[in-house]
């Protein structure tokens, strides 16, 4: 799905820079950082679930 992606002038020369260090694209740069943001919070989110769970896993028991 396509998408435009509008960044300040800070952002849009850092990652032109990150760009041509790397000789990728901005658009891979970008997809690359949106994935890793979204696996991370997904991954933090799951973590704190479990804590969660397990922290109060005898009321949960009481309350079902």
């Amino acid at each position: 799905m396509a998408m435009t992606l509008r960044l300040n002038d800070d952002d849009d020369r850092a990652l032109t820079e990150q760009a041509q260090r790397e000789g990728r694209s901005k658009q891979e740069i970008a997809q690359e950082a949106i994935h890793l943001h979204l696996t991370r919070r997904a991954e933090a989110f799951d973590r704190l679930l479990t804590e969660t769970m397990t922290e109060h896993a005898d009321l949960l028991e009481r309350l079902a």
